[in-house]
Order: structure tokens, then sequence, then C-alpha cells
């Protein structure tokens, strides 16, 4: 017999719903938020487990706990909704969308895949985040008294001192520490992006990938790590909506009444755009590998397909085909298991 459960989890509680295949609501739980809790309960529940959890910081370490214990688990991006909401609500709510396979915003889980690498590109991101972070709030403290201070040279120690002394004492100290946890970080930055390598190394899709134009080493575990597996996309399209280069068109009032035809659809202006349910990792980095194909490698068919489309377009819509072409090029690679040819890039010449 089916059930299936649904289960809304925080740091110190889940609550945990089962329900039958008719609907009928046949147990709730309300568990501490540890494995052998989690695991007891699911092995309470007799028949075919199918199991749905929401998206949140706890959604990959559930579904390690119950991908052996289910027949099928699902994470979920529910939408929001209006009205009454508890655990009890969520978790219910979310074993009767398992039940009638509502699932419309499926998150993909594989926590074991790529593990080291995935977690070597975690740590690396979040150490550049970090590091943008102080540099701005650095460069903050020479630009409020009036010092147009030269990024390069703050950001090096050796050059740093002949811009401190311009700064009141007051200020020089707080300048000074912000320095010093610059200098910090650079040396966790250095160790994230070494170890970041190492794993890189061991992995054959990095390897692969990163004969892409624009996408090297770095670039390329940051696409393995996120996508993981390339077959979760059929097409192009697909890949560029998850990567958010997936254009979107919107019109409004589209149709006119003629007096002899009808109703017939008139033509209007329609506003595009990207679309904004995207990974914004990957579309960071094939908007940058666009960047550096069009202005570092001259030479290579993409950017001389650049130089022809800024003659007809807008430069910012040219380096988005640029990226687009670059993300096709790349899944394709990964599923063909193929390096990179340069050739199929190459345009007819026109006569």
């Amino acid at each position: 017999m089916d059930r299936y459960i649904g289960i809304d989890a925080h740091k110190e509680s889940c609550t945990m719903a089962v329900m039958g295949p008719t609907g009928r609501r046949l147990q709730e739980l309300q568990l501490e938020t540890n494995a052998k809790a989690v695991k007891a309960a699911l092995k309470s529940v007799a028949g075919e487990r199918h199991v749905c959890l929401e998206e949140g910081e706890l959604s990959a370490w559930l579904y390690e706990l119950c991908e052996p214990l289910s027949k099928r688990v699902v994470v979920t991006q529910p939408e929001k909704r209006a009205g009454a909401k508890s655990d009890s609500i969520d978790a219910w709510a979310r074993a009767d969308e398992m039940r009638r396979g509502e699932l419309d915003r499926l998150v993909y889980k594989a926590p074991s895949t790529y593990r080291p690498l995935r977690e070597a590109v975690r740590c690396y991101e979040g150490v550049i985040r970090d590091s943008v972070s102080i540099k701005n709030r650095f460069l903050a403290v020479f630009r409020t008294r009036g010092i147009p201070a030269q990024p390069a040279e703050i950001y090096s120690g050796s050059d740093r001192s002949k811009w401190l002394a311009k700064l009141p004492a007051g200020v020089r100290r707080r300048a000074t520490l912000l320095g010093d946890e610059l200098d910090g970080v650079a040396a966790v930055r250095a160790e994230a992006e070494s170890w970041l390598r190492e794993e890189a190394g061991k992995v054959s899709a990095v390897k692969l990938l990163s004969t892409a134009p624009g996408i090297g080493t770095i670039r390329a575990a940051q696409i393995v790590a996120t996508v993981v597996s390339p077959e979760r996309f059929r097409t192009s399209r697909q890949f560029w909506a998850y990567c958010g280069l997936g254009i979107v068109m919107r019109s409004s009032s589209d149709w006119v009444k003629d007096s002899r035809e009808g109703w017939l659809r008139k033509e209007v202006m329609q506003t595009r755009g990207l679309n904004r349910n995207r990974n914004s990792m990957m579309k960071r980095v094939f908007k940058s590998a666009a960047m550096t194909v069009v202005q570092r490698q001259g030479d290579h068919p993409l950017a001389r397909h650049y130089a022809e489309l800024t003659k007809r377009t807008k430069p910012n819509l040219a380096r988005l085909t640029i990226a687009r072409q670059i993300a096709a090029a790349v899944l394709a690679m990964w599923k063909n298991k193929e390096a990179y040819d340069p050739t199929r890039h190459e345009r007819p010449a026109r006569s």
C-alpha cells in the first residue's frame, strides 16, 4: 500500500504527515531533527513510502536519510499561498501534492555525486563573496574621506601604507584593521582555490568542459558541481532557462474587434527580458565566459560572430547570444563526451 509522506523540517523539530492513496490523513508526528528520529519514524510507516520535502537548508541532508528507506523522494519549491500557515499545514500540503502528482517545481538532488568537488566550490564561492565584501568596505573608507585611492594599491599590502597615511588617526585604525582582515581572507582564498583545483583535477567532466571557449578550470568546476548531470536537460533551451539565459516575452491587450472579421490579434509591442527563476552562479559563469571570448580571444569564431552581431544589435544582446552559444556547446560536449571543436562555431562566409 502506498503511503505519501510530507516533511516540514526546521532546526530543532520536524513535522511528518502520512497520507493514504485516497487522501485520508493517517498519522502526524512531531520529531526531533536528528537522523535517528527521522529514520525511526520512516521505518514505522508500513507500505511503499513516497516522501516530499520542501527546499531548504536541511533538504539535502533529509534526502540522504530518506532515499534508502523510500520508493521515491522529491524536493519541491512550493508556491506561496495566502491564508493560515503552520508546520502541520505545510507537511500535509506536501503529502497531498505528492499523492496527486502536482509537483511543478522540483529541485534536483544528488548529494553523494561529486561531493568533494561540490564542497570545494561552495567554500570557494563563500570566500569570494567575503573577499569582495571586505574590499568594498575597505575602499569605502577612503572614498568617504574624499581620497581617490587606487584599489589595486590599497589591496596590496606593499603599497597600502602611503594611502593609510592620508587618513585621520581615528579613521586610519579602522582602515588598518580592514586591511589586515583582507590579508587574512586573501590567504584563505588562495587555499580555497588550491583545494578547488585539486578536486577539479580528479573529475574527468571538468577537464572536458574546460576546453570550451571562456571556460577554464574554475568555471568548469562550478558548472559540474552545480549541474551534476547533463541528462537533466533534454534541450539547449531548457539549459538556457536554468542558467538565466532564457528569453521571456510579455504582451497585453492582444485582441481587437473588427466589424467584419470579429476578434483579431493585433500587432503589439512585446517587452523582452531574461527569466528570473534561474541559477545565479550559472548565469554569471556563462556571461563571464562570453565576456572573456569577446575581449581576449579576438580570433575565435565566436568573437568574430560577436563583431558581426554588434553591427545590427546592441552589445549586451550580442554578448547574450555568445553566452547562449557557449552554454549550448558545453551541454552538448558533456552529453556526448567530446572535447570542444571550434570549427563547429565557424559561420559560412556571406556571398
